[in-house]
């Protein structure tokens, strides 16, 4: 009896087992069917890497099953029911699939492993746990060649959006948060003291707006540094003038210098560029503000209908009222017409003004608080480009004329009234008064000059600081000399004709001047002078603020009374212009003169309500009081030649 083995009923029930492996293979995995028992459908579908696996003995009760099996439809396992429904393929289908090799680079592989295989269940020893059936994924076929490729939307630019509220000035950037609750506090003082306590004319009512708004500021600033507590004090002094002096000339310039002080405060500056955006610092963050309170106030929610209509309630019941109220009783009716005031559209719009124009101040000093202005001042600036012989010969040539004017001037110092008729053929005080202000003019010219050579001349090497120096150094020295010659004739002019106010402001800024060109020379020494525009700011502010509190116009009025006594010579047609300032000096001239020069001044009376309270003008009419003054004819000697 031969082997079953043997036999070709065997070796074909073999082959159909095979092919039904092949099968159930080709249907678990989908279009990539798995490698099968035979050696042949190993090799079709044999991945890199791997080995086909041998084919499996199969044992005597099963080979007898076989044509059983075969007769029988297949019904595919349980695991595989759901790759069935989503997976339909033919056997024609995964024999095509097989044949398109092996996967492309980048998909992942759907074979079992060859330790695992999904078509049979691993042998499991006695002390093995059972392991989890592999998964087996579908993977999509290679794309066909009568396919078009793939088109995939292509990434346009990449916009990155910037920051909002990008501010047209990119070294001054809005704050990112909206105007907290302080600042709606600020600006509403401010502008109510300035709308209420600012009267028409000079008066302690500026002074008390001014303190009204600092403090205001300050309440959000928090405590101030030396500095700024400086700036702020010169600014306050500044309104003081306002009840302090009675001339209605120095109060314009008393604001404008206090609006000035105060920008610098809070806006900063040392450089030539950080002083001007200083200066106007205030006024700009005051107009940048009204977006950022707008969207503090916005954040805070909408006020409502609710209170509008109440207040207009309340305003019509008062109206019907009160009118009918007054027309029943006289003295209730006179009553309500004192509380009333009078409607006057001017004073409304005044104090609309004053009233804006403080709460833009005080809003903008908060401004410049939430958000400095980023000012690289410290950064060094571009070096010069100016050579030697490109400013010796224009500078050396000031330099020769200045001196031949100095020589000329000290011969005239020297010489006097003599050598001043002799050479000129004029008076003392004509050569005086001829000369003055083109001095005058040449002084601040020749600190353009030398502000300009200063800082676009370059200073690499020792040689070019040296000549720098040794050039405008003279130049600057001989400046002083044509100030000083300034003075001298100023000082000539009054002994000729007496003081005005023009003519001291004038000399004051002369002397100013002469500091300025003093802090030149030293600055000129090291050639570093970052601190000097600063300083002639600060000292031209201290200067004028040091004019008003002298008290320019009593100061006139003394000397002009005091040469007067001494010489029987005086102008009471100039000093009857002068302000309630000057009357305690002109008190003291004896009739007729006094009434000339007061004649002008007792009739004036400019004061409304205490707002215009002002102590020049208390003192006048107190000095006025004891004073007899009669009528006289009054004439002017000097009138029209001075």
């Amino acid at each position: 009896m031969t082997d079953s083995t043997d036999s070709p009923d065997a070796a074909s029930s073999d082959e159909g087992a095979a092919a039904r492996r092949r099968y159930r293979n080709f249907r678990k995995v989908g279009y990539r069917p798995v490698a099968g028992d035979s050696s042949e459908a190993s090799e079709e579908i044999e991945e890199p890497g791997e080995t086909a696996e041998e084919p499996e003995q199969a044992t005597e009760p099963e080979r007898a099953a076989e044509p059983a099996k075969a007769a029988e439809p297949e019904k595919p396992a349980e695991g595989t029911r759901k790759d069935e429904k989503g997976v339909e393929g033919t056997e024609q289908g995964a024999q095509a699939g097989s044949r398109r090799g092996t996967p492309e680079p980048g998909t992942p592989t759907t074979q079992p492993s060859d330790e695992v295989r999904q078509d049979q269940v691993p042998s499991q020893g006695p002390g093995q746990t059972p392991q989890p059936a592999q998964v087996a994924t579908a993977t999509l076929p290679p794309p066909s060649p009568w396919q078009a490729a793939p088109r995939y939307p292509t990434a346009g630019p990449v916009v990155i959006p910037g920051p909002p509220g990008v501010p047209l000035v990119p070294w001054w950037r809005p704050p990112t948060d909206p105007a907290p609750a302080k600042v709606m506090v600020v600006g509403l003082v401010a502008g109510l003291a300035g709308a209420f306590l600012a009267p028409p004319n000079n008066g302690i009512g500026w002074f008390l707006a001014g303190l009204f708004g600092v403090g205001a500021v300050l309440y959000y600033a928090g405590k101030p540094t030396v500095e700024r507590a400086l700036w702020l004090a010169g600014a306050l002094a500044f309104l003081a003038m306002g009840f302090l002096r009675a001339a209605e000339w120095i109060f314009p310039l008393c604001v404008l210098a206090s609006f000035l002080c105060g920008s610098i405060a809070m806006a900063g500056g040392k450089t030539v560029r950080g002083l001007i955006f200083g200066a106007l610092g205030v006024g700009l963050g005051g107009l940048r503000s009204i977006p950022w309170v707008a969207k503090g106030l916005a954040k805070r929610g909408p006020i409502g209908i609710r209170p509008v209509i109440s207040v207009g309630v309340a305003l019509a019941l008062l109206l019907i009222f009160g009118s009918l109220l007054a027309g029943a009783d006289q003295g209730f009716s006179k009553f309500l017409e004192s509380l009333v005031p009078d409607l006057d559209i001017g004073v409304y719009v005044r104090m609309a003004f004053f009233g804006g124009v403080a709460a833009l101040g005080a809003l903008g000093a908060c401004y410049l608080v939430a958000a400095p202005a980023s000012i690289n001042e410290d950064a060094e600036s571009k070096p010069g480009s100016l050579r030697i012989k490109d400013y010796a010969l224009p500078v050396g040539v000031l330099v020769l004329l200045f001196a031949g004017f100095v020589g000329t001037q000290l011969a005239v110092l020297f010489g006097g009234e003599k050598y001043v008729m002799e050479t000129a053929g004029v008076t003392f005080a004509e050569y005086a008064r001829s000369g003055f202000w083109q001095l005058l003019w040449v002084a601040i010219l020749t600190l353009g000059v030398i502000a300009g050579v200063g800082h676009f001349a370059a200073k690499k090497s020792k040689q070019d600081q040296l000549w720098l120096r040794i050039l405008l150094g003279s130049l600057a020295v001989l400046t002083l000399v044509i100030v000083a010659s300034a003075l001298s004739r100023m000082w000539f002019y009054q002994q000729a004709y007496g003081w005005t106010v023009l003519r001291l402001l004038v000399a004051s800024c002369e002397i100013w001047l002469a500091v300025v060109y003093l802090m030149v020379i030293a600055g000129g020494i090291t050639l570093r002078a970052n601190w000097l525009p600063k300083a002639i700011i600060g000292t031209g502010t201290a200067f004028l603020l040091a004019v008003f509190v002298l008290n320019p116009e009593r100061v006139v009025a003394d000397y002009n009374v005091s040469r007067f006594e001494a010489t029987q010579k005086i102008d009471t047609g100039y000093l009857a212009t002068l302000s309630e300032d000057a009357v305690p000096a002109l008190v003291r001239l004896p009739e007729p003169q006094r009434f000339c020069a007061l004649k002008w001044v007792r009739g004036r009376n400019v004061e409304q309500d205490w707002r215009d309270f002002n102590l020049a003008r208390y003192n006048a009419k107190k000095s006025l009081e004891g004073v007899a003054v009669t009528e006289a004819t009054c004439e002017t000697p000097y009138w029209g030649e001075r």
